[in-house]
């Protein structure tokens, strides 16, 4: 199969990039890939909103730059910083054009909330299910436009560079190009080739590498490992954002946790612990909103030192009406496992929930392969730094999914498709006899990158964690040689690389900054730089 343009990936990032591109190029034949089904992605469970300036009476530029800095703790790049608040607002707009509806007063304004980390309200939002209007909206836009085609069920297995031509290709080589990607056609179970003049990955996140994460099943990090396979240019995985408040539910311990957003505490909700105690007065004069690297490691400490599972998030005193209204879905589940948050407090946890790095970009969201774009969560653009500001994600995905586009519109029309790619050679291989071997090394690193790798570090910690990524890595490559590809595999493989990825990162980082504190380096270094592998 070829295309002229091939997007991974069917979330907010990549739906952006393709709707700009079909709509501005109807020549252009586009293919949209997705692992699942076309609306499976992070995107669709992302609850707060999105923060834009939208209020020019009491909000400004200024502002959300210096907030989105102060989260980032001093490795945000300041120009991506400005070019995507500055440019926010009008990719807004678009979709707002493209049938996406945001919450309004009666007077016609938008609803703006406010979260962690924000000195001012600017975060529109759809109830708490923002994500999933979103998605919805630009899925139906997509379907409207004949030059875009959604491929369901189709897992991408690896980036094609010269290195399937039988060239030797290493992070010194001055020119990798990316030729599009081999597939595992889940109908079929054949493992097939995409060819394109230029590919996007917008693959999102890789929150299932932890044992309890927000994330949906597929957030596996599959786009971060199949450019770092590729040789591309990967920056700060050690910055993995932990969501202080997941929902809290006895007896389950591996898998997707219900997330409580960050807006109920923007409402009013307290953080609690099990005295009582609003204990976020002892961490940080912002309280229950301060960032969320701030809060998460506050959480962290209280349980150890309590020897608890969960805090508590207190909404008893916030007007139930208007926490219906605003809160529907989390006012359901909490209600389906017998919480009434008008009479009880709600038990939470930190999760696993965003990388903040990822594969590093430029400011027009191209990687260190040629013809290959990335942008939404599985770039490092440098707009999040050490820590991502609340609901920035979807806005940098707005942001740079159209200056992919931007970029692409200038070079695709002098780049030729490479026809001369070989098929994928499964000589040698068999069918794998026990599924146990991938679903146990599965749960094998996710336990080992919770217990060590996680809110907080330590240089043993991290060194245990690397040997046990050894082992795991080694008897998986050792059936992915005799096996016959499956999803379950891969899946597996690009875990097991992200995670090295994360560990690596964060032994290279000497100190403690935003998401990555060590009980080694408590303070922060004097040498501001990012780690790129």
């Amino acid at each position: 199969m070829t295309t002229d343009v091939l997007v991974i990936g069917s979330g907010i990032a990549g739906l952006t990039y393709a709707l700009h591109t079909a709509i501005d190029r109807p020549d252009l034949k586009i293919i949209v890939l997705t692992k699942t089904n076309e609306d499976e992605t992070n995107t669709k469970y992302a609850q707060g909103g999105v923060a834009a300036v939208f209020d020019d009476q009491k909000d400004s530029y200024d502002k959300h730059i210096a907030d989105t800095l102060i989260a980032g703790d001093g490795l945000c790049n300041p120009s991506i910083v400005e070019i995507v608040v500055k440019e926010g607002p009008q990719r807004m707009r678009e979709i707002i054009q493209w049938g996406t509806a945001f919450d309004k007063e009666q007077d016609g304004d938008y609803k703006l909330g406010k979260e962690g980390g924000h000195s001012e309200n600017r975060i529109l939002h759809h109830k708490d299910i923002t994500g999933k209007e979103i998605e919805r909206a630009l899925l139906a836009k997509a379907h409207e436009l004949p030059n875009i085609e959604i491929i369901d069920y189709c897992f991408v297995v690896d980036i094609i560079t010269q290195h399937h031509l039988g060239k030797l290709i290493t992070k010194a080589t001055p020119k990798i190009e990316c030729y599009g990607v081999y597939v595992i056609n889940l109908e079929t179970n054949q493992t097939e080739k995409i060819l394109s003049k230029v590919t996007l990955l917008a693959t999102g996140g890789c929150g299932q590498v932890y044992r309890t994460t927000t994330n949906p099943k597929i957030a596996t990090g599959d786009g971060m490992a199949m450019a770092y396979r590729a040789k591309g240019r990967i920056e700060n995985m050690e910055f993995i954002q932990f969501h202080p408040t997941a929902l809290f539910e006895p007896g389950k311990r591996f898998g997707q946790a219900f997330l409580i957003t960050e807006a109920v505490r923007g409402d009013g909700g307290i953080l609690r612990n099990s005295k009582g105690e609003d204990f976020m007065i002892k961490y940080d004069k912002r309280l229950s909103l301060a960032p969320r690297d701030i809060v998460a490691r506050a959480i962290d400490n209280e349980l150890k030192v309590l020897g608890d599972e969960h805090v508590f998030l207190d909404c008893r005193h916030m007007d139930i009406d208007k926490f219906k209204d605003h809160f529907p879905n989390i006012y359901e589940k909490c209600m389906s496992i017998g919480i009434d948050v008008s009479k009880q407090m709600i038990p939470v946890a930190p999760a696993a929930h965003y990388s903040c790095g990822g594969v590093k970009t430029n400011e027009m969201g191209k990687t260190s392969i040629d013809y290959l774009y990335c942008c939404g969560e599985a770039s490092s653009t440098g707009l999040h730094g050490a820590n991502r500001l609340a609901s920035n994600s979807l806005l940098e995905a707005l942001v740079f999914g159209y200056r992919c586009f931007e970029d692409t519109i200038q070079s695709i029309d002098s780049i030729s498709i490479m026809h001369d790619i070989p098929d994928w050679n499964t000589e040698g291989t068999t069918e794998p006899k026990e599924m146990i071997l991938i679903t146990q090394s599965i749960k094998e690193l996710q336990l080992t990158m919770s217990d060590y790798v996680g809110i907080v570090r330590s240089n043993v910690r991290l060194e245990r964690a690397m040997k046990r990524l050894d082992l795991l890595h080694q008897e998986t490559e050792q059936l992915y040689k005799t096996t016959t590809l499956s999803p379950q595999l891969c899946e597996l493989r690009n875990l097991i690389t992200v995670a090295y990825l994360i560990v690596k990162s964060a032994q290279f980082r000497k100190e403690s900054r935003g998401l990555h504190f060590t009980l080694d380096y408590t303070e922060k270094s004097d040498l501001v730089q990012n780690i790129v592998l």
